[in-house]
Order: structure tokens, then C-alpha cells, then sequence
């Protein structure tokens, strides 16, 4: 790699890409609230090396995106939070009204003692997380920027250093935004070649510890180290350093690592560093008591505000409003909070299964464009790396959805199924694509992507037909995906016990009609109307945030 003309084609000033994000005349702040403040923060506000106080922070994010068509959006979908979360809190005075939560406590209470008596303190588990991953990558190529504020990304950021993450600046946030926030801010084009080549090599490094991990992204993942300490007589602590030495020393990138008995310990020393949470349930539960239920994996940002709205801002606030929980056991999801409240995850590391997949797919972010030529030119690129992706892999399947986002931000996706499957050649995913995309121009888009689900396995055995099989022995039920609990039961339905407790029901955002004045014309009659956030098979995996 020729690392100066890298640099040099790398460093940017403000893109021409964001122009249209940035207000001309921005207007006073129409709907100045803290839930907004809040959500105008971006999803990362919890990120490693941030300031523990951003109000002030909040206030300029505000400032920089007023009159913007960001702006716009997130102070819509606040807005529609809002009155839900009036809806939710209705209900919730409903259920309580005249009720005696007396027994429903000592209920959750003997739930709490069978959860507690299958706790299990047996195994030892590891996050690793490496530092600022993109930004460790670019650092290598081009060790000038040690000690400058610096990210990486273009319209949006991937990644910020921790240098720029002082500022406030930090991963999916708006170019013009963290350029208010940090005016001297070095913006790099993102070099995702390099980073997968350097994830793979810290990847091999992890597999050496845990063959069967559990890989969360390019930059994180879940070991069990049990079986190599007791193999090599060492403890975790010893085993975690040596992880972390072997990574700096072979790749010159740092990694912090959180040392549990399962899943729930994340970046507590972060960057560069590693914790050790005691293995006994008074230090663990000491631990969940006072975390954000917003580190809890499997809240986000509008299930903590759901929750924030009945008191729950912390996992100890669980037990305080566990009455509250149960009665509306269907929103929230009561044994998955209990189970937060104990610090009990799941301790089972192993990589995701082919079986277990759901959804292929590939997308681009692009500036605003609204020329077909255009427009068509980037879905064929789109079309281009699902193919290698399709081949590469060996999928095929039976239904592509079309992805879009709207200049306005506003996100929106049509869906075709066939009753055979569907080709891998570029030149066919992007003539269906085309088909879905044309009847809903002219819009302006800042990012296109195509998804196949209802998946096959090119890859797999194909299964013994005819008279053969009648004569085969009989095997247990179709292998389902793998159990992440333990068979903790629901208080009230024994049945509920198989159902999964490692997430709180989905509460989504999403696009119900097409945006006023934008005419979104309706497909074929084979093409069905879906919502990218509130489909659950356009999800391939579960990244476990920080």
C-alpha cells in the first residue's frame, strides 16, 4: 500500500455530500426538548472516551442540525415516541388501578429465587473489543495522526478517535455536525480492505484461545477461555493479558476485555484495558445495580426511553418497578429484566450457524442523489457485490427486497417474492431491483440496498427422498436455533418457559405511509409493502453494543 498517497487522497475537508444536510437558515429550536437533545446525540452517546456529561455537547449537536432534513426526521420520530410512551404510561395506570401489587411482588419474588438457583458461575467469558478499530487501523498507515482529532467516514462517521471523541464527536454522526463540534477534525476515507485484512489477523489471534467464539463484528467478539486456562494452568486474568499482549505485539492495535461468567460485562476500562467482575452473585448483582439499563444488550435507544418513562433508568430500578413489569409483561418482556436485574446472560459461546442465517444482502450511502442514471448506476454496484456475496457465500432464495433512504432521511422498502429461486447473476438481482425501484421515481436517496431472505444453502446436503427416507431412523425435532437461556419460566405460564428471554419485545420506529407529497406509487400486485425496521428476517445477526 502506498501509505502517502493514502494519506493524501484521505484527508478531506467538508464533503460536498452533506451540503444537503446542512440547514440554510436555520430556525429556532422548535421543539427544545431533553428527549430530543437526547436522540439528536446519535445512537453511540454511550461510547468509550466520551464525556460523562454531554449536555452542553447535546445543546451544539442541536444548534449544528436544526432546519436540516435530519433535524426534521429525528425530531419527528421523537415526537411519535412521545405519544406512545403516553399511550404506555395509560395502560400502565390502567393495570394498576385498583390492584394489590402485594402478591404480584412475593410472585416475581420466588421467580427471582428460581432464577437465582440456576445461576451459573462456572464458566469464564470474555468480551473483547478492539480500540477505536478503523481509527487503530489508520494510525498504523499513518502514525502522524497520534494525538490529532481525527474519524472516519463520509456523510456519516463510522468511527471517531479517541482524540475527537473529547469533542463529542463519535461513530454515526453527521460530517457537518462533529465539523461544528471540532472544527480541526481530519476526516479519512474509509479503507474497509485494510481493516477486514487487520480484522482477520486479530480474529486468528482470538481462535487460538476459543476455537469456537463468537464473532460480533469486525472488532469485537465473545470468548470462553474455561477449557484453555484449565489446560494451561493459568487464570483468566493471566490468560485475558496474554490475549491482549499477543494482539499488540502481532498487529501493533490495543483490545480491551471485560472477564465474566457470561456475557454481561462490556467496556469498563476501556480503551486499552481489561475487568475482572468478581464470580459471585453479590458482586455481580453490585455491578448491574447501578449500570444504565441502555448498556443492557438488547435496549436501545427507544427501549430505554419506554423504560426511562416508567422509572427504570438503571438495572437496579428492575426490582423497584417489578410489579409494574409484570402487569405489562407483554411490553417489556418481565423475565428478560429480571434476568438483567441479576446479572444472569447467557454463558454459551459459539459461532452463528449457516442454519441460523437469514437475510443476504449488500447496500451503499451515497450524497443526495436524484438522477436516475444515477441512482440506477449505484443499485447496479449494489447488485455487483450481492453476487460475490451470494457465490461467495452459496445462498440463493426466493424473496429481494429493495432498500431506500429518502434525502429526508425517512427509510422505505418494497419486496418481491418468486416461487422459484432467485438467480445470483448481477445483471438479475439488478433487473428485479430496477423493476421495484422505477415505479417509485423521481426521489431523492442518500442510500440503496438489496436483501434476498427465505434463504437456501447451496452449501447443504440435499435431504434423502423418496422411499429411501421411510426407512431412515427418525431424528428429534428440526434443529432450532440455539438456546441462549437457561428454561426460565414465565410467573404466570409454565408453557412460556421455551420462549426467548434475551431481548425486551420489539419496539420499533418505522415509516407506516410514504412521506407527505412524495408520491410512493404502489409495485405489481406480486410486490408486498414492508418496513426495513420491522421486518425481522432483514436481520442477519445480532451485534452486541457497547
Amino acid at each position: 500500500m502506498n501509505t502517502a498517497a493514502h494519506t493524501a487522497n484521505a484527508r478531506l475537508s467538508i464533503p460536498l455530500t452533506e451540503r444537503d444536510m446542512e440547514p440554510e437558515n436555520p430556525p429556532e429550536l422548535s421543539q427544545d426538548s431533553a428527549s430530543l437533545l437526547k436522540r439528536l446525540a446519535g445512537p453511540s452517546s454511550t461510547k468509550a472516551g466520551l464525556a460523562r456529561d454531554q449536555t452542553a455537547i447535546n445543546r451544539i449537536i442541536a444548534e449544528a442540525s436544526k432546519g436540516s432534513k435530519f433535524y426534521e426526521n429525528e425530531k419527528r420520530k421523537d415526537k411519535e415516541l412521545s405519544e406512545r410512551i403516553t399511550k404506555i404510561l395509560k395502560q400502565r395506570d390502567e393495570a394498576l388501578q385498583g390492584v394489590d401489587i402485594r402478591p404480584i411482588e412475593r410472585n416475581i419474588d420466588h421467580l427471582l429465587e428460581e432464577l437465582e438457583s440456576r445461576r451459573d458461575l462456572s464458566q469464564t467469558v470474555v468480551h473483547v473489543d478492539m480500540d477505536a478499530f478503523y481509527c487503530s487501523v489508520e494510525l498504523l498507515d499513518d502514525p502522524s495522526l497520534q494525538g490529532k482529532p481525527f474519524a472516519v467516514g463520509g456523510g456519516v462517521l463510522s468511527t471517531a478517535s479517541y482524540e475527537a471523541r473529547k469533542f463529542g464527536v463519535r461513530s454515526g454522526m453527521a460530517t457537518f455536525v462533529a465539523k461544528k463540534l471540532c472544527p480541526d477534525l481530519i476526516l479519512l476515507k474509509s479503507n474497509f480492505e485494510r481493516y477486514s485484512e487487520m480484522s482477520n489477523k486479530v480474529m486468528d489471534i482470538f481462535e487460538r484461545y476459543d476455537p469456537t467464539m463468537l464473532a460480533a463484528g469486525c472488532d469485537e467478539g465473545y470468548l470462553n477461555i474455561t477449557q484453555y486456562c484449565e489446560e494451561h494452568m493459568v487464570d483468566a486474568d493471566t490468560c485475558v493479558k496474554e490475549i491482549r499482549d499477543t494482539v499488540f505485539r502481532e498487529t501493533s492495535l490495543t483490545v480491551s476485555a471485560g472477564i465474566a461468567p457470561n456475557k454481561i460485562c462490556s467496556d469498563k476500562n476501556k480503551p486499552n484495558g481489561q475487568y475482572h467482575l468478581p464470580f459471585d452473585c453479590t458482586s455481580i448483582k453490585a455491578f448491574m445495580h447501578d449500570l444504565s439499563i441502555r448498556k443492557v444488550p438488547g435496549v436501545g435507544r427507544v427501549n430505554e426511553r419506554l423504560l426511562e418513562a416508567l422509572g427504570i433508568k438503571t438495572c437496579g430500578d428492575i426490582f423497584k418497578h417489578r410489579a409494574t413489569l409484570q402487569l405489562m409483561d407483554k411490553q417489556f418482556g418481565l423475565v428478560f429484566l429480571l434476568r438483567t436485574y441479576l446479572g444472569i446472560a447467557s454463558n454459551v459461546v459459539q459461532p452463528y450457524q449457516r442454519e441460523e442465517k437469514k437475510s443476504i444482502g449488500a447496500e451503499r450511502t451515497f450524497r443526495a442523489l436524484s438522477n436516475k442514471t444515477q441512482i440506477l448506476a449505484k443499485l447496479e454496484e449494489v447488485a455487483g457485490e450481492l453476487e460475490d456475496d451470494m457465490v461467495r457465500g452459496g445462498w440463493t432464495g426466493k424473496t429481494v427486497t429493495l432498500k431506500f433512504k429518502l434525502d429526508t432521511f425517512q427509510v422505505f422498502t418494497r419486496a418481491k417474492s418468486f416461487d422459484r429461486w432467485v438467480s445470483s447473476k448481477k445483471e438479475d438481482l439488478f433487473a428485479i431491483g430496477k423493476e421495484l425501484l422505477l415505479p417509485e421515481l423521481p426521489l431523492t436517496l442518500r442510500l440503496i440496498g438489496l436483501r434476498i431472505t427465505k434463504l437456501k444453502d447451496l452449501h447443504a446436503p440435499e435431504p434423502a427422498g423418496g422411499i429411501k427416507r421411510f426407512f431412515e431412523p427418525s431424528s428429534s425435532s428440526p434443529r432450532k436455533r440455539p438456546r441462549l437461556t437457561s428454561n426460565a419460566e414465565d410467573c404466570n405460564d409454565e408453557d412460556d418457559a421455551g420462549e426467548d428471554h434475551e431481548s425486551m419485545p420489539g419496539f420499533h420506529e418505522h415509516q407506516e405511509k410514504p412521506p407527505m407529497g412524495i408520491p410512493l406509487k404502489s409495485s405489481n400486485s406480486h410486490v408486498k409493502r414492508l418496513n426495513s425496521r420491522n421486518s425481522a428476517n432483514l436481520t442477519e445477526i445480532v451485534v452486541f453494543r457497547k
